[in-house]
């Protein structure tokens, strides 16, 4: 146990301080701490094993305070307190894990500020563990140091240049998330053959790409998508496999599980 604490502190942390990444990875752990803690706590709630853990908080008029506004406050406080009381030293610290733990809160509830709605347990809240997921990879690229591109600006040619690229290099990666060609998109963001790899494939059926750009627009590709992209595919129920892990089963399937459980209980 000694060798491995002297093995992270000599050869991960202090390589982190050397590149300056120190506060990155602070806000690291607090983001995948208080990830880890309320996605845990939210399937506790709905456990009919554990009736003690506490419940959601709703107010009296039976508004449901979601942990998302918890979330924004800390990071809004973070953020002003990293500006006007110290940007160096101890307090620095505690204000990137602060803005961490704030990003951990509003990340896992992604879905439901995306749709302004609450739909947290069903399929489509799923997005939020797939942003969780994208923001993990992102800022893991970031700790080891890995730059997509480099911005020079030696000269306003070598600036304008490097912006271009920038701009370019960021569209692909988008252009993945939007096929929701996920890995290709976060490795793109640093490779930039990857990017463009899977910029130019197939997007699968049910993106966003494939809505405007696809169906009515192309019904040969939207025709090819659901070829190549099945529901039952192996990749695609290993995903959901790993998705119920993290984030837990949809409510509808959740619920034909208890059932089940309690019919053969019976």
């Amino acid at each position: 146990m000694e060798t491995l604490a002297v093995w992270v502190w000599s050869d991960i942390w202090e390589e982190i301080v050397k590149r300056e990444r120190q506060y990155l990875f602070l806000v690291f752990l607090g983001f995948l701490g208080s990830f880890c803690f309320i996605r845990l706590s939210t399937r506790l709630m709905r456990s009919p094993r554990v009736p003690w853990w506490p419940g959601s908080i709703v107010t009296e008029s039976g508004t449901h305070v979601h942990h998302l506004f918890f979330g924004i406050i800390i990071m809004m406080a973070a953020a002003c307190l990293s500006f006007a009381v110290s940007n160096e030293g101890p307090w620095y610290s505690i204000w990137a894990v602060l803005f961490g733990i704030g990003m951990g809160l509003t990340i896992d509830e992604y879905a439901l500020w995306l749709r302004l709605s609450d739909v947290y347990w069903s399929e489509e809240g799923r997005s939020s563990i797939d942003a969780a997921l994208i923001v993990v990879a992102i800022m893991s690229l970031g700790l080891v140091a890995a730059v997509p591109v480099s911005i020079t600006d030696e000269n306003r040619l070598e600036l304008l240049a490097s912006l271009v690229l920038t701009v370019i290099h960021t569209f692909w990666a988008l252009v993945c998330f939007a096929k929701q060609r996920l890995a290709h998109g976060v490795v793109g963001f640093v490779f930039a053959p990857i990017a463009i790899y899977g910029a130019v494939r197939l997007g699968k059926p049910t993106s966003p790409w494939a809505r405007h750009f696809y169906g009515k627009r192309n019904p040969a590709k939207q025709a090819r998508a659901e070829q190549r992209f099945p529901p039952g595919r192996r990749t695609e129920v290993f995903k959901n496999r790993v998705l119920d892990l993290i984030g837990g089963a949809p409510e509808d399937e959740y619920k034909a599980k208890l059932a089940a459980a309690r019919k053969d209980r019976g």
